[in-house]
């Protein structure tokens, strides 16, 4: 039964989130709210609701190890298991914006939570405050750096949507019971499935639950490359990853202080996340300058089977 409750908690994530974004894009536009803005932010808040509502929901529920395995674990396998099978279908050019802009505010982002939780083993609620400021202070940044840019609709990826103003709604209603629904199931499943095994709850977070709020960027990196588009890209997946730590964790530890319990969170995961982060950028310039390939996505690949292995079994 556990598995079945992760396997439909899962599934209610992934559709619930899905239903939440095209409402919140289409409510956008038809209050003609900038597709730039759009893009920025409702576009990256709705697909990082899945970790959200995971992470506030454990947090409360008092697994503060499971809504902190997310984020971390997200974040890896962002980073080596998704852009790492992505790039082993097809080839992603970088932009000069990944080593000027994005790269250097992950890591900025990567290291203050080191330090938040390394210090005291807690996040509290003015270290949350702390992380949601700098995601306001960097969008803010961008919005005012992309208005003096043209960005056309194509690399937006946002579609005009002439859904009826009700079945907007009604996606937006649905989408909630389904993110609120899937994080009961998933979480009831996870903690059942750890115990059962006795496993940790972080163990299950930096491993199912992470990869399991991931599939949504998984399987839009996928069929972007099936369909030969532009839709997913490195600055789409370091961007899921400054929001998880940006706002995921700090909305959830200014609504209740997320708690270290388990010491591996901070003497093996988060020096994966940071290490993850780190190989992305000399692997950026080598081989090939300023390109992700097959090579590439060997290396992130094997990088996220060291980190499972190490992880669970060591």
């Amino acid at each position: 039964m556990n598995i079945l409750y992760i396997i439909i908690g899962l599934v209610l994530l992934i559709l619930g989130g899905d239903w939440l974004l095209k409402a919140s894009v289409n409510i956008s536009l038809k209050l003609n709210i900038s597709k730039i803005v759009i893009g920025m932010t409702v576009v990256s808040f709705a697909t990082s609701a899945p970790e959200l509502i995971v992470s506030i929901k454990s947090a409360l529920d008092g697994f503060p190890d499971l809504a902190l395995g997310n984020v971390i674990g997200s974040n890896i396998a962002n980073l080596a298991l998704v852009l790492g099978v992505t790039i082993c279908l097809g080839t992603i050019d970088v932009g000069k914006s990944f080593y000027t802009i994005d790269w250097p505010m992950m890591m900025v982002a990567s290291v203050l939570l080191y330090l938040f939780i390394g210090y005291d083993l807690i996040l509290d609620r003015t270290e949350g405050t702390v992380l949601f400021l700098i995601l306001i202070a960097f969008l803010y940044y961008l919005l005012r750096l992309q208005s003096k840019t043209t960005i056309t609709d194509e690399e937006l990826d946002i579609q005009n949507d002439e859904t009826p103003l009700i079945k907007t709604l009604f996606l937006l209603f649905i989408g909630g019971i389904g993110l609120w629904g899937g994080s009961e199931l998933l979480i009831k499943g996870a903690v059942g499935f750890a115990e059962a095994l006795g496993i940790s709850e972080r163990i299950i977070g930096v491993t199912i639950v992470s990869v399991g709020t991931s599939i949504p960027e998984l399987a839009a990196s996928i069929i972007a490359i099936i369909k030969k588009e532009k839709a997913i890209s490195l600055g789409n997946l370091i961007g899921s990853n400054i929001f998880n730590i940006l706002a995921v964790l700090g909305i959830t530890s200014m609504i209740t202080p997320v708690k270290v319990g388990d010491l591996n969170i901070i003497t093996n995961d988060i020096y994966w996340m940071l290490g993850v982060a780190l190989l992305v950028f000399p692997l950026c310039f080598i081989p090939t300058k300023l390109k992700f390939g097959f090579k590439e996505g060997i290396v992130l690949l094997a990088t996220y089977a060291a980190f499972i292995y190490f992880t669970v079994f060591s």
